[in-house]
């Protein structure tokens, strides 16, 4: 008999519908082992404990919730577990399942993130079958690390690492990932491995060694980063930095890894890039997918103007391992080491290899 810890966190698939509006329940976490139960197909032999740290909408997450979870699933004895579930809200499903990998990269069982596209109740949802589909997961595959579980529009279910997975796309309730790349697929309720260079095998999957030590006391979220995204007509003037000021700037780029790179304000990156040298403000240009590789000349002048460049990153695996960095270091160089050169879940993808995790 396997022990799976489930635990709540609100979000569509612990809420219901009340009239008009979609609301957490207090109840509507629970739920959701009741309509498991019901299912001709429920597994048997899992004994099912909970936990709620949190019950909010995931639209309303902010890092000191992510601490509250943090500090939730560093309290589980893993040796008396086979798996930790925790349902989620789809809208920040990406940034969390980013961040928990960076702090349980050590974790020796599987912790596996799950959401709903429209509250159980509702006849459209996949919630129940992705809560069945991550508890076969986790019995069936029995891997060690963090991990998503999502059915994808064809009716399969998806799994992702947890650094893979990119934002929830707005007109298809549909996950994404790197390079379209999933690390597997539930298929007949088991679990089969996608080969790719940035896929792991699963045999070579084990706790990865933490480049940094942590305890719910010492674990501090820095959220004092700025994301930005590129869009024409981006007036940078907006950003005027005061006595208050971020830390860094995250600069999202176009699908080319491009932005604008005209010398004019108040549309230049090259303009706000020295605001943000004269303030202290660190920048950082990603996605790029190969550095090496040919560029536009837009991205060379912004790289020889001194943009840091994250490559082979999504943008929500860079975004939560800035705030982690900037929790940890306060020298930059000591930041940039641990952001472009210290590999912690698989999200530089064939940067496990260096790890010793070859997908080959």
């Amino acid at each position: 008999m396997k022990r799976v810890l489930v635990v709540f966190t609100g979000g569509t698939i612990g809420s219901r519908r009340q009239q008009k509006s979609i609301h957490v329940a207090q109840d509507g976490a629970y739920a959701i082992l009741e309509e498991y139960k019901q299912l001709a197909d429920c597994r048997n032999d899992i004994i099912l404990d909970t936990a709620q740290p949190l019950n909010i909408l995931s639209e309303n997450l902010t890092p000191h919730d992510w601490h509250a979870l943090a500090t939730a699933i560093h309290a589980v004895e893993t040796s008396q577990y086979d798996g930790i579930l925790v349902t989620h809200g789809s809208d920040t499903l990406a940034y969390t399942a980013a961040m928990m990998s960076y702090l349980f990269a050590d974790i020796s069982i599987p912790l596996v993130f799950t959401a709903s596209n429209y509250p159980i109740a509702d006849e459209r949802s996949n919630g129940i079958r992705n809560f069945s589909h991550s508890l076969d997961f986790i019995a069936e595959a029995s891997l060690p690390g963090v991990f998503v579980v999502y059915e994808n529009d064809q009716g399969v279910a998806d799994v992702y690492l947890g650094t893979q997975i990119t934002q929830c796309e707005s007109f298809t309730d549909q996950f994404g990932s790197p390079y379209n790349i999933v690390y597997g697929r539930m298929l007949e309720r088991r679990f089969e491995w996608q080969q790719h260079e940035r896929n792991p095998r699963p045999e070579s999957l084990s706790p990865q060694q933490q480049p940094f030590q942590w305890t719910p006391e010492s674990l501090k979220l820095e959220s004092d980063i700025v994301y930005i995204k590129p869009y024409p007509g981006l007036k940078y003037s907006y950003y005027a930095f005061g006595e208050s000021k971020p830390r860094a700037v995250l600069h999202d780029l176009h699908h080319s890894g491009t932005a604008c790179a005209v010398e004019q304000e108040p549309y230049s990156l090259l303009r706000f890039m020295e605001r943000c040298r004269a303030a202290g403000v660190d920048l950082y240009i990603c996605p790029v997918k190969d550095a090496s590789a040919a560029m536009y000349s837009s991205s060379v002048a912004l790289i020889e103007a001194g943009a840091i460049i994250i490559e082979k990153m999504s943008m929500e695996a860079a975004l939560t391992k800035l705030m982690l960095a900037y929790s940890l270091y306060t020298d930059l160089m000591d930041v940039k080491q641990f952001m472009l050169h210290t590999p912690v879940y698989y999200e530089q993808g064939d940067k496990a290899i260096e790890n010793g995790k070859t997908a080959e």
